[in-house]
């Protein structure tokens, strides 16, 4: 029984302070504390300053060695390879609307690692987590958003501003993978970053997820409109419980344990991105149903978090 109850608090303590945050927002956005403009202004700096900076200090301070293996980050690419080509081919049995397809797809394969997926290994293993899976989140945020284009396309039959010219360029340009970049000189040498920037950085990044939580919960919402295609249920299914559950299995099966194998479940047991929203809507999609399953995931994966790093828990893999 203690056991128990001490799997379920070391939980609580990972996805705890993740929902205050997020109904914090959801409670600032209600009272005007947090308008549009503002969410809008905070995910930027976020995206562009905070969240890189977050990355850059915490590897920039971390032993290569110390990082995620390349045989992790090879498992969590071949994985999630593997899971968007099982996505296809049930997004053809789940749906007879062609253009409903790739909305599904995104939906269930596109986790939200680089706020909330941090946060949960943040949570449970400090700056020494998020340095390690660092480079994990880099790779995958790079699949992501080709596999992303690659499925809208296909659904939306739109082929015009996402050619394979601005994937590159988005990817080159990416914050986040500029952040990462550019510590890892640090990391691999003994150079150090002068005490002064450090420092700096450290503040900087100290207010990425706070914020970012903040923002994130402004912005749920499933009050946009109307959804009546049915699919939120399974695609949230399929993200937060069939696909963070094979992966972790796999991760087991291949080898991996401990530290690697946990901070496999916690960065793929993330809601759906909120990019999947923007550019299903940019490409004239069904906005409706991709905001839906980003509401749904986000507040669905509070729940199967916690109850997953219990089992875990009580497995003694933490």
């Amino acid at each position: 029984m203690n056991e128990l109850i001490s799997s379920i608090l070391f939980s609580l303590s990972i996805t705890g302070p993740i929902c205050l945050l997020l109904v914090l927002g959801i409670g600032l956005r209600r009272t005007q504390m947090m308008n549009e403009g503002f969410i809008d202004g905070a995910s930027k700096l976020v995206f562009n300053v905070a969240l890189p900076m977050l990355l850059f200090t915490s590897i920039a301070q971390t032993d290569f060695s110390q990082m995620a293996s390349p045989s992790l980050i090879l498992y969590g690419l071949l994985a999630t390879l593997a899971a968007f080509v099982l996505l296809e081919l049930l997004a053809m049995r789940m749906t007879e609307d062609k253009r409903l397809r790739g909305i599904l797809v995104q939906g269930a394969f596109r986790a939200n690692m680089g706020i909330i997926g941090l946060a949960y290994v943040n949570n449970a293993y400090g700056a020494r987590g998020v340095a390690s899976v660092a480079m994990y989140v880099a790779c995958l945020t790079i699949l992501f958003n080709i596999l992303a284009v690659v499925t809208l396309n296909r659904s939306l039959s739109q082929d015009k501003g996402l050619q394979l010219g601005n994937i590159i360029r988005g990817i080159v340009q990416n914050p986040l993978i500029i952040g990462i970049v550019a510590a890892l000189p640090f990391a691999a040498s003994d150079w150090q970053v002068p005490a002064v920037l450090m420092k700096t950085g450290h503040y900087l990044a100290q207010m990425t997820l706070p914020v970012a939580l903040l923002c994130t919960g402004a912005t749920l919402s499933l009050k946009r409109g109307r959804e009546e295609t049915g699919l939120v249920p399974p695609v949230a299914l399929l993200r937060l419980l069939a696909i963070p559950l094979l992966i972790t299995l796999g991760g087991y099966l291949v080898g991996f344990r401990g530290n690697e194998l946990t901070m496999l479940f916690l960065i793929n047991a993330s809601p759906t991105a909120a990019a999947s929203y923007v550019m299903v809507r940019a490409m004239g999609g069904n906005a409706v149903l991709a905001a839906n399953i980003i509401a749904v995931t986000t507040l669905g994966s509070l729940v199967t978090t916690s109850l997953g790093a219990a089992l875990l828990k009580g497995l003694g893999w933490f």
